[in-house]
C-alpha cells in the first residue's frame, strides 16, 4: 500500500478542507466573511453540519499525513522519484493548502487574531515557500525550454498554495506579506497560463486519466479572485474580473465532455481533483453575490455551491464503495516506475 500510495491522494483532503471553507461561508458562521446574501435555508443549517463536515476534514488530512509519513521513512526511494516527478511533485503543495484552508475554515475558537492561528500559518506556510523556491527556481534558471517541456495543468497548484497562504495573510491583516505572497503567485501564473495555453509539449504530456485535473485551469483565478479580496477588503474591479475568467474557464470545460471521457471510464483517485475547482468556483460565486446583492448572482451561488455539494458526496459515495480501485496497479504516480 506504501508503495502505491503517493501525495496525490492529499486530492481528498483538498476537496474536504475547501468544502468546509465553503460551508462555513455560506452558513454565516466565522470572522465576518461569510455571504450575507445566502438564502435564510442555507443560513438555517446547523453548524454542527459544519463541525462535522470541518473535523471529517481534519481526519482525513491527519490519516493521510500519517500514511505518507511512514512512506517517507519506509519508501524514500519512491518519494524521492515522485519529487522529481514533473506531475507528482506538484501534488507535494496539496497537504499544505489543506492545512491552510482548515485554518481559515477553523471553528471560532480559533480567530486569526489569535497567536496559536499564527503560529500555525507560519507552519503551514514556510513549506509552501520553501517548495517555491524549488519549483520557481527550476523554472528561471534551469535549460531552454524547461517549463514548456515540464508545465502541466497539476503545475497550477503551486499557484493556488501561494493564493491560499496569501489569503491566510490578508486574514490576519498582515496586508504587506499577502501582497508579496500574492505578486509572486499572480507573476508565475501569468506565465504558466501562457505556456499551457499554447500548448507547448509539457501541456499535452498529461495521462488521460489525470485529465480532471484541468479543472484547475478555472481554480487558480478563482482563488486569485478570493485572495485579492481578502487583500483589497472588498470584491472589487479585479476580482469580478478574475470570477469571470474562472467562468469562462469553467464553461469551456465543461462544455466539452468528451475531454474527460477516457478517464471516466474507470473510478479513481484523480476524479477527487473535480471537487476543489468546483468549490473554490463557488465561494468566488458566493463574495460575488454579497458585493453585488442581485437575484442573478445569488442564483448563481446556489447552482454552483449545489454542483459543489453534490460532486463531493458523489465522490465520498464512490470512494466507500469503490475501494479497490483507490489503489490501482497502473496508477500513472506509480513512483517506483518512475525515472529516478
Amino acid at each position: 500500500m506504501l508503495t502505491r500510495f503517493h501525495a496525490g491522494y492529499f486530492r481528498i483532503s483538498l476537496a474536504l478542507s475547501g468544502q468546509a471553507l465553503l460551508w462555513r461561508t455560506l452558513t454565516g458562521d466565522g470572522d465576518g466573511d461569510s455571504s450575507s446574501s445566502s438564502t435564510p435555508m442555507v443560513r438555517s443549517l446547523p453548524s454542527a453540519a459544519f463541525l462535522l463536515l470541518w473535523s471529517l476534514a481534519l481526519l482525513a488530512l491527519v490519516a493521510l499525513a500519517a500514511l505518507y509519513a511512514a512512506r517517507c521513512l519506509l519508501r524514500f526511494p519512491a518519494v524521492r522519484a515522485e519529487f522529481r516527478h514533473h506531475v507528482a511533485m506538484n501534488y507535494l503543495f496539496a497537504p499544505w493548502i489543506s492545512c491552510l484552508l482548515l485554518l481559515q475554515s477553523a471553528p471560532p475558537f480559533l480567530r486569526p487574531a489569535a497567536a496559536p492561528y499564527r503560529l500555525l500559518w507560519w507552519a503551514f506556510s514556510l513549506p509552501i515557500l520553501a517548495l517555491d523556491v524549488k519549483v520557481y527556481g527550476q523554472w528561471f534558471t534551469r535549460g531552454r525550454k524547461f517549463l514548456s517541456m515540464v508545465a502541466n495543468p497539476a503545475s497550477l497548484i503551486t499557484v493556488i498554495g501561494n493564493l491560499v497562504t496569501a489569503r491566510a495573510a490578508a486574514k490576519m491583516g498582515w496586508h504587506e506579506a499577502a501582497v508579496a505572497i500574492f505578486a509572486v503567485g499572480a507573476a508565475h501564473y501569468l506565465v504558466l497560463f501562457v505556456t499551457l495555453y499554447q500548448r507547448f509539449p509539457g501541456s499535452d504530456s498529461l495521462p488521460a486519466v489525470l485529465r480532471p485535473v484541468f479543472f484547475l485551469f478555472f481554480a487558480a483565478p478563482s482563488m486569485a479572485s478570493l485572495a485579492w479580496d481578502a487583500i483589497a477588503a472588498s470584491f472589487d474591479t479585479c476580482c469580478k474580473m478574475l470570477f469571470f475568467v474562472s467562468l469562462f474557464l469553467f464553461a469551456s470545460l465543461v462544455s466539452r465532455p468528451a475531454l474527460f471521457r477516457r478517464a471516466m471510464r474507470r473510478f479513481s483517485v484523480a476524479w477527487w481533483a473535480y471537487s476543489f475547482p468546483v468549490t473554490v468556483l463557488a465561494l468566488a460565486s458566493a463574495e460575488y453575490a454579497q458585493e453585488v446583492r442581485q437575484a442573478a448572482a445569488n442564483a448563481l451561488m446556489l447552482a454552483l455551491a449545489v454542483l459543489s455539494v453534490a460532486v463531493t458526496l458523489a465522490l465520498m459515495l464512490f470512494s466507500a464503495l469503490r475501494t479497490a480501485d483507490l489503489l490501482p496497479h497502473d496508477d500513472p504516480f506509480d513512483c517506483p516506475h518512475l525515472p529516478m
